[in-house]
């Protein structure tokens, strides 16, 4: 692999929470040099980025492929395109597939697939419990030696206190991250919206906010008895940030996450009933939406993931209420985060601390940063260039997206994935 040397870029550098213009050099994979003024570049293949930004490429926590089971709506070559034309060098893969990602044999299928069909990295997670059902958990240690990096039951909550306790206990000898849901699962069974004058005046099933705070109480009450490593996959609501502010300031092995949904729309969205806006948990209010994103900037809330979920038409063509929740985002990621950046909520450094640096520390991976040494996982972008989002022209099979039709501003240019171009716009 011959050395590339980016030159006239705008670098974002979350490590450094700096944005400069400035050079950088790769050679066999990694970051090598990274420097300002006159770039040493002899003998390298030159890009030229055109004083745009050059980023650490996006880790994205919490992705679902639907291999095994449900491959029309998403498989692992139609992620990895529209990761890679997303920024997204790594995919943490979720385990709610058809069959559970929950046995040795059915992860090193899916890492196979991985492998064989994506040109970005892919990550797996694995079940915390046998079929997602709460009652036994899974081979930890096996699984682990099979390549999984976290343990989840995703949006089923296990609400079994002593078996959820098990777990974690076991994780902990194991050195293992368990990923949770913070919901209180009778409060929120069968809720399509966020409680208050909104849902009521449109006749939808809620649930209050109150069920997240709920949740994560439970669940950091568990932490402080086992000690075991733990990730929220998503804070939504103002009122669940003081307990997740007490647990890391009382020394808890804690981290949190929120998906690029809950921090760009709120539950005024739904107004008239398209389903591409029901997500899991549902839309919140605005201020709950403004005290989350005040928790990305501050670093209360450490990681900011797309929680791509495809569903197809037939799952979404229903009644609010019917319809599965849901949407895709690897591609919509970048572009909708962006939005906190144009409207002066969020700079550059921290939306790439929280979707690059913080994912990939959490993970234990060298990613996420502009530092010799480093992979070079890169994405050159453009934060200013206007469109008009056509979902049609996703790359995921599925196209559910929320942001259809809606102007956008900002486009990923190329997607570099170990020194290897993935993906350029035309």
């Amino acid at each position: 692999m011959s050395d590339i040397l980016f030159t006239n870029a705008r670098l974002i550098d979350p490590e450094a929470g700096t944005d400069a213009q400035g050079w950088l050099k790769v050679s066999d994979g990694h970051i090598t040099t990274v420097g300002q003024g006159v770039p040493d570049g002899a003998d390298a293949e030159v890009v030229d980025c055109r004083g745009k930004c050059l980023a650490p490429g996006i880790v994205d926590i919490g992705v679902k492929v639907c291999e095994p089971g449900e491959r029309h709506k998403e498989s692992y070559k139609s992620a990895g395109l529209a990761a890679a034309a997303g920024g997204v060098t790594t995919m943490v893969t979720r385990p709610d597939t058809d069959p559970t990602i929950d046995t040795p044999e059915t992860l090193e299928f899916v890492t196979r697939r991985a492998q064989a069909d994506t040109p970005v990295h892919v990550l797996p997670m694995a079940a915390l419990t046998k079929g997602r059902e709460g009652r036994e958990m899974t081979e930890i240690g096996f699984l682990m030696d099979a390549g999984a990096v976290a343990f989840t039951d995703c949006d089923r909550v296990i609400a079994n206190t002593k078996v959820f306790s098990r777990a974690l206990t076991y994780a902990r000898s194991c050195g293992a991250l368990v990923i949770g849901h913070p919901q209180e699962p009778g409060l929120s069974n069968g809720a399509a919206a966020t409680s208050g004058k909104f849902a009521t005046l449109r006749g939808l099933p809620t649930v209050s906010p109150m069920a997240e705070r709920m949740g994560l109480d439970r669940d950091i009450a568990l932490l402080e008895m086992t000690g075991a490593k733990y990730h929220a996959d998503q804070i939504t609501t103002a009122r669940a940030l003081p307990a997740l502010e007490r647990a890391k300031r009382n020394g808890l092995d804690i981290t949190a996450g929120t998906s690029i949904h809950h921090l760009t729309l709120n539950e005024f969205d739904v107004a008239d009933y398209r389903t591409f806006f029901k997500v899991k948990p549902p839309l919140r209010a605005e201020d709950d939406r403004l005290a989350v994103v005040e928790a990305v900037r501050s670093g209360l809330i450490d990681i900011i993931s797309s929680m791509h979920t495809p569903q197809d038409e037939e799952s979404k063509r229903l009644p609010f209420e019917e319809a599965a929740s849901g949407a895709v985002a690897l591609e919509t990621l970048l572009p909708a985060a962006l939005r906190l950046y144009h409207s002066e909520q969020l700079d550059l450094p921290t939306l790439f601390r929280a979707m690059s640096l913080n994912p990939a520390n959490r993970l234990g991976l060298e990613c996420g940063r502009l530092s010799a040494g480093a992979p070079a996982d890169l994405v050159l972008f453009d934060p200013d260039v206007p469109f008009v989002l056509d979902r049609f022209t996703l790359k995921s099979k599925s196209q559910n997206t929320p942001f259809d039709g809606q102007r956008m501003q900002g486009r990923v240019l190329a997607t570099y994935v170990a020194g290897r171009n993935v993906y350029r716009r035309d």
